[in-house]
């Protein structure tokens, strides 16, 4: 179920958000707002597909509807006294409830739901990790992630065009942090922010363990800048083509960064 392409470079994309399966069981509970599908990380995997990096690449195709691999097991929450979305979600991102009376997973539903899709999706990047590390000596966890730009449930006002997140500086070392910043600030017509309303997912925290040779860290585009943030969802080559190369840029610089170990 978990697709895994391995690369031979030190780094790992993971794409945890890009799924649209929905088992049949539960799309029957989903209501119309469920169905629609809306959080989705659109079209990700196909803007960093190509880019010429032999990087390797984990992938669930279970939609964060299902279960949210990009939360802890115990559902902690990723920012305590803000609005957020749980590890089985009960309302997508504008609030909504997206499930019909009386069908939201209850404790032994989301329990099977973490055997069955979460343990599994954290085996295989954990695996893959595992693999680089082992023949590189370092590894970067990449997490790939997007979102429309502008929800009010969520944050305030206009989201940035690219926000870099390492939990406030502790899931990847300074100099890493460092180079993504400035080469993201670089780009020219691209806000960006660091560790702003996305400071990185459970993943990012989780794997995130710099004193070990293992970095992490979370990169939420702006769904704005490579594709429209309404049904049906369409990708835009015009503005994917123009920000692909800037991802290009970045993933090119941490692969130098990485093959220059130590990291300082």
């Amino acid at each position: 179920m978990i697709e895994v392409v391995q690369g031979s470079l030190p780094i790992v994309l993971g794409l945890p958000h890009t799924g649209t399966e929905v088992p049949p069981d539960i799309w029957e509970g989903l209501n119309e707002t469920g169905r629609a599908l809306a959080d989705t990380d659109w079209h990700i995997d196909r803007l960093y597909n190509g880019l010429g990096l032999d990087v390797s690449t984990v992938r669930t195709p279970i939609h964060r509807y299902v279960i949210d691999v990009n939360r802890s097991p115990e559902d902690n929450s990723l920012y305590p006294g803000l609005n957020t979305t749980g590890l089985c979600p009960l309302t997508d991102f504008d609030g909504k409830v997206i499930h019909l009376e009386g069908a939201a997973p209850d404790a032994a539903e989301i329990a099977r739901r973490k055997e069955a899709y979460h343990t599994p999706y954290h085996d295989a990047l954990s695996t893959e990790l595992a693999r680089v590390k082992a023949k590189h000596g370092v590894v970067l966890l990449y997490d790939c992630h997007s979102i429309r730009s502008v929800i009010p449930y969520l944050f305030e006002e206009t989201l940035p065009d690219l926000n870099i997140g390492t939990n406030s500086s502790q899931s990847c070392s300074p100099i890493m942090e460092r180079v993504v910043h400035t080469r993201c600030r670089a780009a020219q017509d691209y806000r960006t922010a660091l560790n702003g309303r996305f400071k990185g997912g459970w993943t990012t925290r989780h794997y995130g363990k710099p004193a070990q040779n293992q970095h992490a860290l979370q990169m939420e585009l702006a769904q704005s800048t490579y594709m429209d943030e309404r049904p049906p969802w369409q990708w835009r080559a015009d503005k994917a083509e123009r920000l692909r190369p800037v991802l290009y840029r970045i993933l090119n610089d941490l692969i130098e960064l990485l093959n220059e170990r130590p990291l300082r």
